[in-house]
C-alpha cells in the first residue's frame, strides 16, 4: 500500500479553480493533493530584442515557491539576490512546454508570462505548475479572441505533466513529497493531448532501471495526464460559460 492509501496508477484529487488572479487576463488555482500553486497569465504589447520586427510572439515562464510553502521555511531568492539552479530549470520547462502547443506566428508580436507560484508544496510542483498554466494561458488568449485582439484561438493543443516513479510499491503514479523523497526512479512527463511528446525527465537514484520499467512509467503517465487533460477543459468550460 502506497503511503497515501492510493492504488498504483491513482492520481490525488485534482481542482482548478479559475479567475483567482483578478487582475490577471488568465489565471488558475491547481490543486493537486497536498500541491498547490497559483498560475497567472499577463499578456504584454512587446517581445524580446530578439524578436522585434519579425511578426511573432512569445510564451515565457517564471517559477517561484513561497517560503513555507515546504515544511520548514526557505529563504526568498529575492533577497539572496539570485535565483537557484533548480528554479531557472523549472521555468524553462514551463515556458518550453508552454510554447510547445502555441502557435507564437498567429499571437502576433506580444509576449505571454506564465507566473507559478507554489503555494503548498508536497510534490510534483512542476508538473502542477504546467498542467495549471495552460489553463490561465488559454483564458488570456480566450480573452484576447472575445475582445477581438485576435481573430482566432493561437493555440495547437493542451499539455499537461504528471510525474512516476520506482518506489518500494513497484511503479507510481503521481508522486507526493514522501515518495518522491524515497524513490528509487524519479519521472517527470509533459505531454499533449493528441499523444505526442514536449519532454521527459527520467533519473535513476540508485540503481539504474529497465526498459521495461520505463515502459511501465509511461502507461501510467498516459493514465494520469488523460485526467489532467479532463479537469483542464472542464476549469476552461466553466469559466467561459460564467464570462459569457
Amino acid at each position: 500500500m502506497r503511503p497515501s492509501g492510493r492504488q498504483p496508477d491513482q492520481m490525488r484529487s485534482i481542482t482548478i479553480q479559475t479567475g483567482f488572479a483578478r487582475h490577471a487576463e488568465g489565471s488558475a488555482l491547481i490543486r493537486v493533493g497536498g500541491t498547490e500553486v497559483l498560475c497567472t497569465a499577463s499578456v504584454e504589447n512587446r517581445v524580446p530584442p530578439f524578436l522585434r520586427g519579425k511578426g511573432t510572439g512569445w510564451v515565457t515562464a517564471e517559477y517561484g515557491m513561497l517560503p513555507r510553502a515546504t515544511h520548514t521555511r526557505g529563504n526568498r531568492e529575492a533577497a539572496k539576490g539570485k535565483q537557484s539552479g533548480r528554479t531557472q530549470e523549472i521555468q524553462r520547462l514551463i515556458g518550453r512546454s508552454l510554447r510547445a502547443v502555441t502557435d507564437l506566428d498567429a499571437l502576433g508580436e506580444m509576449s505571454i508570462t506564465l507566473d507559478c507560484d507554489v503555494l503548498n508544496a508536497d510534490g510534483g510542483t512542476r508538473c502542477a505548475s504546467i498542467t495549471g498554466a495552460w489553463v490561465a494561458l488559454r483564458l488570456a488568449l480566450g480573452k484576447l479572441v472575445a475582445t477581438n485582439v485576435l481573430p482566432r484561438l493561437p493555440l495547437r493543443g493542451q499539455v499537461a505533466a504528471v510525474s512516476c516513479g520506482l518506489t518500494t510499491e513497484g511503479a507510481v503514479l503521481d508522486l507526493d513529497y514522501v515518495e518522491d523523497s524515497s524513490a528509487s526512479a524519479d519521472t517527470n512527463f509533459v505531454l499533449t493531448a493528441d499523444r505526442r511528446i514536449v519532454e521527459i525527465q527520467g533519473t535513476a537514484e540508485s540503481a539504474p532501471f529497465t526498459e521495461d520499467a520505463f515502459d511501465n512509467l509511461f502507461a501510467l503517465a498516459r493514465k494520469g495526464v488523460t485526467e489532467l487533460f479532463e479537469a483542464q477543459v472542464a476549469a476552461v468550460e466553466a469559466a467561459e460559460k460564467q464570462r459569457a
